[in-house]
C-alpha cells in the first residue's frame, strides 16, 4: 500500500456565477496509495463533493471548471487529458458511486442494461452477459437472472445502491471514488454496503476515496483521513491518530459533535455557527469566526505544516492539543 496511485496538488476548482468566478475548492492536495481507503471528511458545503467532480471531470454544471492544479492519477496528469481522452479512463480506471442512486439509475433501462453499460463503452472483450450475472452475484443481490431484468422501481434502496456499485466495479477500476454511499439507506443497509465495499477492495486491491461527512463511516472503514473546511484541507492523519489526537480546532469540534454511549453529557454538542459562505469568506483562517481560541494572528492565512504522517493548518495547535478548547461551549 506505498505506492500512490492518486495525487491531488494545489487543486484550484471554480464556478461562474453572476459576480465572477467563485472558488469552491481551494488549493487542495491530497494522495491515495494502492489498495488503500481514504476519507475525506467536513460538513455540508465544505467542497468534499466538488473535489470528487473535479477528479473525474464530470461537473453537475457546466458553469464549473479545473482552474490549476494537478490530478495525477499514474502516469498521466487527468487535468490536461481532453474529452475524449477523460471518457477512455472513468469508468474503466476510475469509478465513481454516487449519493443517491435513484438519481443516476436510469429509469426506463433494467438493471443489467444499466450494469453492462460500462463493459459496452470500453469495448469489454468477453462475455457482457455473464459478467452482468457475476457481478449481481458478486454484489449479493438475490437471483442473479431475475435481478438483471428488474427496472430501478421494483427494488430496494439498498439494491438500487449494489446495482450502482456492481457499475462501477464492472470493468475493474484501479480506484473507487464513494461520495456519500450510504446517506439514503438505513443503518442496517449502511453497514451491508460498507461491508460490501471493504469487500471489494480486498478482492480486487481496489483504492477507495470515501466522501462522508459521518466520523463513524470513516473510523470503521478508513486507513488514512483527510478534513475539509470551507473549500480547504485542514488537517490529514492516520485515522486512528486523528481520533486519538486531532490537532485542529475543527476536527476536535467535530468529534465532540458525534454521538457516544460513554459521553455523561445529556445535550449533544454542535459546533457554534456555519460554514462560511464562500462569497464572503473571513480573512485569513476560515474556521476563526467559529474557533474559540482564534486570537489576532488568525487573520492571517496559516501555514499547513506537514510531515510524512500528518499536517494541520492552525496558528494555535499546541494550544488546542493542551486543552479541550470545546468545554466552555458545553456549559461543562
Amino acid at each position: 500500500m506505498n505506492e500512490i496511485i492518486l495525487e491531488v496538488r494545489q487543486l484550484v476548482t471554480e464556478i461562474h456565477q453572476r459576480r465572477g468566478w467563485l472558488r469552491v475548492v481551494d488549493d487542495v492536495s491530497f494522495n491515495v496509495r494502492r489498495g488503500e481507503i481514504v476519507g475525506l471528511v467536513g460538513e455540508s458545503g465544505c467542497g468534499k463533493s466538488m473535489t470528487a467532480f473535479s477528479l473525474m471531470q464530470l461537473f453537475p454544471t457546466p458553469a464549473a471548471r479545473v482552474t490549476s492544479g494537478q490530478i495525477q492519477f499514474e502516469d498521466r496528469d487527468l487535468a490536461k487529458l481532453t474529452a475524449d481522452e477523460m471518457r477512455r479512463v472513468r469508468g474503466a480506471q476510475i469509478a465513481m458511486i454516487f449519493q443517491d442512486p435513484a438519481t443516476f439509475l436510469d429509469p426506463l433501462m433494467t438493471l443489467g442494461n444499466q450494469i453492462a453499460e460500462p463493459l459496452r463503452a470500453h469495448n469489454f472483450a468477453g462475455n457482457a452477459t455473464a459478467r452482468t450475472r457475476e457481478l449481481v452475484a458478486q454484489m449479493g443481490l438475490p437471483d442473479p437472472e431475475l435481478m438483471v431484468r428488474r427496472y430501478p422501481h421494483q427494488v430496494s434502496g439498498g439494491q438500487k445502491q449494489r446495482a450502482l456499485i456492481a457499475s462501477a466495479m464492472a470493468c475493474a477500476p484501479k480506484l473507487l471514488i464513494a461520495d456519500e454511499p450510504t446517506t439514503a439507506l438505513d443503518v442496517t443497509v449502511q453497514a451491508q454496503i460498507l461491508d460490501l465495499m471493504r469487500d471489494l477492495r480486498d478482492q480486487t486491491g481496489a483504492a477507495i476515496l470515501l466522501i462522508t461527512h459521518d466520523l463513524g463511516v470513516i473510523a470503521e472503514m478508513c486507513d488514512r483521513v483527510y478534513v475539509m473546511y470551507a473549500g480547504k484541507i485542514v488537517e490529514h492523519n492516520t485515522t486512528r491518530e486523528l481520533f486519538r489526537a486531532p490537532r485542529h480546532p475543527y476536527t476536535q469540534g467535530l468529534l465532540r459533535s458525534t454521538v457516544s454511549l460513554e459521553s455523561a453529557s445529556a445535550e449533544l454538542f454542535a459546533i457554534p455557527g456555519t460554514v462560511p459562505n464562500l462569497n464572503e469568506l473571513p480573512t485569513g483562517c476560515r474556521f476563526a469566526p467559529r474557533c474559540p481560541i482564534a486570537n489576532a494572528q488568525c487573520k492571517q492565512e496559516p501555514p499547513f505544516v506537514a510531515n510524512d504522517a500528518s499536517a494541520v493548518a492552525c496558528w494555535n495547535v499546541e494550544r488546542a492539543a493542551a486543552s479541550d478548547i470545546w468545554k466552555l461551549e458545553i456549559g461543562s
